[in-house]
């Protein structure tokens, strides 16, 4: 099989695993729809993956076999949230996506282990992905990420590892609002450097830096029509010269749009970056409306 033939095979594997328009989460009041742009074909570094528990998982049945009342009681409240993860592989070469393929899996198999022990996901994922990547062998790549839940309450949980933190847009003020600086807690990528705390840390690298612990932070949509926008550095440094896309054409847009479901905020802001200037990074984008 030549060279064109493998590099074909492998894309398809790997488009395989891209969200489908139909993959968004259903939730009560919650209008969710994201897109990534890779710079080179069809696949690049940057991964989105949704978890709609309702649908993904028989709720109703591990309820029934959870071992204790407090893990059937977190299982429940699976039923009104969604999570949502944003990676994004340092690169944006077609074959970075074999990092966020081992990712992909490894997250989704953790997920299953996280609702089996603790009934919710907790941060305890995320460090052993941590873990799991920085001790792979010659691994040059690091991951940055945000993986959050939200809520039919409008509530967004989330940890972020090294990635830009999300924005909100305020319906009532037409403007991108200030977050306080503590509800945007961040730490290295994944795989950049071992967990601090992690049970293996002295067998893993005892004499290197070490990563403090994920944080989980909360932001709020409070009004009908608040967005909540989840990128990656390539929307946020896309720049005209020496204009930048964002935040203020990125605000005009949301201004213009702000009334249309997500999928065509998100189709309309694709269309108008992508006349800005020429496309110099993969870029993602996830839009996450209160209705």
């Amino acid at each position: 099989m030549d060279l064109t033939q493998e590099m074909k095979n492998f894309q398809e594997i790997a488009s395989a695993l891209i969200p489908r328009p139909g993959d968004t989460p259903q939730l009560r009041g919650i209008d969710i729809y994201g897109e990534t742009l890779p710079l080179n074909g069809i696949i690049g570094g940057d991964h989105i993956i949704y978890v709609d528990f309702n649908r993904r998982f028989d709720l109703d049945r591990r309820i029934s076999k959870a071992m204790s009342d407090d893990i059937k009681q977190k299982l429940a409240t699976n039923k009104l949230r969604a999570g949502i993860l944003l990676a994004d592989v340092a690169g944006h070469q077609a074959t970075d996506a074999t990092i966020h393929i081992g990712f992909h899996h490894a997250f989704l198999t953790g997920l299953i282990y996280e609702l089996d022990i603790h009934g919710e996901v907790t941060t305890r994922l995320f460090e052993n992905l941590n873990t799991r990547f920085f001790q792979t062998e010659n691994f040059a790549k690091y991951i940055t990420m945000i993986y959050g839940e939200i809520e039919e309450s409008g509530d967004f949980n989330f940890l972020s590892a090294g990635h830009p933190p999300p924005i909100v847009y305020s319906r009532e003020f037409e403007r991108f609002v200030d977050i306080q600086p503590d509800r945007l807690i961040t730490f290295y990528p994944i795989g950049l450097f071992p967990s601090e705390d992690h049970p293996d840390r002295s067998k893993i690298s005892p004499d290197s830096i070490a990563k403090k612990r994920y944080t989980v932070n909360n932001i709020k949509l409070l009004s009908p029509g608040d967005i909540l926008l989840l990128l990656t550095d390539g929307l946020q440094e896309h720049a005209q010269e020496n204009e930048p896309y964002f935040p203020g054409r990125l605000e005009e847009m949301l201004k213009e749009t702000r009334d249309l479901p997500a999928r065509q905020i998100c189709d309309s802001i694709k269309e108008d970056l992508l006349a800005f200037a020429p496309q110099r990074d993969d870029i993602s984008l996830i839009v996450v409306k209160r209705e």
